[in-house]
């Protein structure tokens, strides 16, 4: 049966139903408050190899895009990541992230300076690969898969933040913001996918890309997660991440 572009989203949205990401022990805990505050600050420095390092994955796909006008609206994101002025009242999305790290009782150096494990540096290898290689696999890896889960659940989860930990606004907003502007950055790649994927081996190509991209993403948060534990001992430090992991494997 031959692809089409409503055929390939419709594809995409199939495998993150498949694999949500939610569902992940690591995510779930940070759904229903269950990962303790030392487990979290692993997180905050693990999961800042995407949001601190943006640059490096939008900057590229705004070069190597190939047409002017979809071209000035990825300028749009590659502003808004830069400087927060479209959604994040004028705060930089980086600057957003490491509130989150302060508000959990970490330095703005030690965020940036992080010791990434091997999860954070595969998926940036990866990223930069993609976004560098192709414009469409690049769209396909970043929009459709990296950014296309977030929304719904991240303002969930700003709000888990909040009433566990007691986190200030300033400290979750870099989650509250990532609701809105994932969305919206996901629905460009979707619009980008008509104009740039015209044959069945580009089309077919999209659908690799995500799913690949999907695997490399769980692969760290896996990692990520592995480290939180080693912070309780190596054990889980609630049940429901036992549960959590069962749905997921």
């Amino acid at each position: 049966m031959a692809l089409t572009a409503a055929k390939v989203l419709k594809a995409v949205e199939q495998l993150h139903k498949d694999r949500p990401f939610a569902e992940h022990p690591l995510w779930a805990g940070m759904m229903t408050g269950a990962h303790s505050v030392p487990q979290l600050r692993v997180f905050a420095k693990q999961f800042g190899i995407l949001p601190l390092w943006n640059n490096q994955y939008h900057g590229p796909l705004y070069v190597i895009c190939p047409d002017p006008k979809w071209r000035e609206m990825l300028a749009e994101v590659v502003y808004e990541e830069g400087t927060g002025r479209l959604y994040a009242d004028g705060l930089p999305h980086n600057q957003l992230y490491t509130n989150f790290g302060i508000g959990l009782g970490l330095t703005r150096q030690q965020m940036w300076k992080t010791k990434y494990g091997p999860g954070a540096l595969g998926i940036q290898k990866w990223f930069k690969k993609l976004c560098n290689k192709s414009f469409l696999e690049g769209v396909s890896c970043h929009m459709l898969a990296g950014e296309s889960h977030g929304p719904g659940v991240f303002g969930k989860m700003a709000a888990m933040l909040q009433k566990k930990y007691g986190l200030s606004d300033q400290a979750v907003a870099f989650w509250r913001v990532h609701d809105t502007a994932d969305e919206d950055h996901s629905g460009i790649g979707k619009k980008l996918l008509g104009d740039f994927a015209k044959t069945q081996k580009e089309l077919a190509l999209v659908v690799k890309t995500v799913e690949a991209t999907v695997d490399k993403m769980f692969a760290f948060y896996d990692d990520i997660y592995a480290q939180m534990l080693k912070v309780e001992g190596g054990k889980p430090a609630h049940a429901r991440h036992a549960a959590a992991r069962r749905r997921v494997h």
